[in-house]
């Protein structure tokens, strides 16, 4: 069993994780997951927060693992643009709200509670943000990765 190592703070009655250094590890030896990259470089003006939702080797694909989380906006919240790991194929879906996704060249396109999309490995996501203004939104990614790479790579400014 993987032990997740939160540093941060818990939001309002426990509810949602708010991360104050925004970094979460996983405590196993060269395991590398660290989200979100928007909030651990403290860039200005993303406020997405991630919680851990479930991690596991994959037992009939060596070296191989799944790990979903949530993301979480707030009103007219979003995430920095970022890429992710050459291992890892992401599957997103909308738990609540709507988001506004752009990845690679593809146009940004905005996906409603119950919709999905994917991301291939190496993938540039480009935009990832909540579509309203006044309404929180949610997705859950589920990432199929090595477990030693880093989930998300920040884009160099």
């Amino acid at each position: 069993m993987r032990m997740i190592k939160l540093t941060g703070f818990i939001g309002s009655a426990g509810i949602a994780v708010a991360l104050a250094s925004t970094t979460l590890y996983a405590n196993m030896p060269g395991h590398k997951t660290v989200i979100p990259v928007s909030q651990k470089m403290g860039a200005p003006g993303f406020d997405e927060t991630v919680r851990p939702v479930f991690e596991r080797a994959i037992p009939n694909i060596p070296g191989k693992s799944l790990i979903a989380v949530e993301v979480i906006y707030p009103p007219g919240g979003k995430s920095a643009p970022h890429f992710h790991t050459k291992s890892a194929f992401i599957y997103a879906h909308v738990l609540s709200g709507a988001i506004r996704s752009q990845v690679d060249g593809e146009p940004a396109k905005v996906y409603q509670v119950g919709e999905g999309f994917y991301e291939n490995p190496g993938s540039h996501h480009r935009v990832s943000e909540n579509s309203s203004a006044t309404e929180p939104a949610s997705l859950l990614a589920v990432f199929i990765t090595d477990p030693t790479d880093t989930l998300t790579i920040p884009q160099q400014q």
